[in-house]
């Protein structure tokens, strides 16, 4: 059986990545923050169903360069992949020593373990398409990384950090270039949630408006699980690489603003304001995936596109509302994924 370590298994990804992993028969190994209050909601329904007995949690932080290393050692992981991060990037703004801290020197601190533990681990680190910030559209693997975040400064330490042990001590490190990708269990303060969640207010009743930052923001949006997909693809080739993941489209923010809203049949005039406190203070204009690589080398092609995606992320958040959900984004999932491996339990 193979053992699979998870840093950020109780965020979007880390929820999806473990359940395709226990699902391909896995024994499961996630870090998760001490916390006073619970933090696994997002994995609950695996905790309590039928692949629970291989899920095994454990208390840490990517900032504790001990609990890392002991973790590494007495996990002994097959594949380690490092999804955790401090995520959010206009908070990064505000929090830059902290984020670098836990998203940048978390992913030496790893890398650094399974070195000095002598194993043949398989690592992946979550990279970013924020990386590229300033570089012209559409960006691939080898695009200058010209970031406009700290959260997007951190990110790049963490690839050539990834690049660097790969080449220095013939690791088997990846790095996956990931551009945006949501779901329903995407955090409550990023923008596509921001929308869906705030459209099911104004239907609601309990709010009359919806305040966003930069709507002319283009970026290449998909879906989660399709590209939680694409991480295990990676550790089970034979030669470690880089890979940019991405549908090759680019939309603005006020595109899926109108995309989202239309679909639940409201106006986007009438309920949108502008909130100065929601721009970044430097901000990439346009970040689109050149995947040619991943769909020659993994086989990789989405099925979830932007109009899609707007559509299940209102379905979803009419239903957890308690409204009765318009249906489309429903069907779309049930089409295309008649075989789908999460949120089954």
């Amino acid at each position: 059986m193979k053992k699979a370590l998870i840093t950020g298994i109780t965020g979007q990804d880390g929820s999806y990545l473990a359940e395709l992993l226990l699902s391909k028969g896995y024994e499961v190994h996630g870090i998760v923050r001490r916390s006073s209050t619970s933090n696994t909601a997002r994995i609950d329904h695996v905790i309590g169903g039928r692949y629970g007995s291989r899920l095994f949690l454990h208390y840490g932080d990517l900032s504790d360069s001990e609990q890392v290393s002991n973790l590494v050692y007495n996990i002994k992981a097959d594949e380690v992949y490092n999804l955790g991060a401090q995520s959010h990037v206009r908070v990064s703004f505000d929090l830059a020593e902290y984020s670098s801290n836990v998203t940048a020197l978390g992913a030496a601190r790893l890398l650094d373990a399974i070195r000095r533990s002598g194993s043949k681990t398989k690592f992946y680190q979550a990279s970013s398409s924020e990386m590229f910030g300033a570089s012209l559209a559409p960006q691939n693997e080898e695009t200058p990384f010209k970031p406009r975040s700290p959260y997007a400064c951190a990110k790049v330490y963490a690839y050539w950090m990834a690049r660097n042990y790969r080449e220095g001590y013939d690791m088997l490190v990846w790095n996956g270039i990931l551009f945006n990708h949501e779901s329903p269990r995407r955090g409550n303060s990023f923008v596509t949630r921001k929308i869906s969640r705030g459209i099911v207010d104004i239907l609601a009743g309990r709010e009359k408006h919806l305040s966003l930052g930069n709507l002319d923001a283009k970026r290449d949006w998909g879906y989660a699980p399709e590209y939680v997909e694409c991480m295990w693809r990676m550790l089970q080739g034979k030669g470690a690489s880089d890979f940019v993941i991405g549908t090759g489209e680019s939309h603005a923010v006020k595109d899926f603003l109108e995309e989202a809203f239309g679909y639940a049949g409201l106006s986007v005039g009438k309920y949108i304001k502008t909130d100065p406190s929601c721009f970044r203070p430097t901000d990439p204009m346009e970040l689109v995936a050149d995947a040619s690589r991943a769909r020659d080398k993994l086989g990789w092609k989405p099925k979830i596109k932007f109009e899609d995606l707007a559509r299940i992320l209102v379905d979803a958040d009419m239903r957890a509302a308690g409204l009765e959900p318009i249906g489309e984004g429903d069907r779309i999932i049930q089409e295309r994924f008649p075989n789908r491996w999460w949120g089954v339990d």
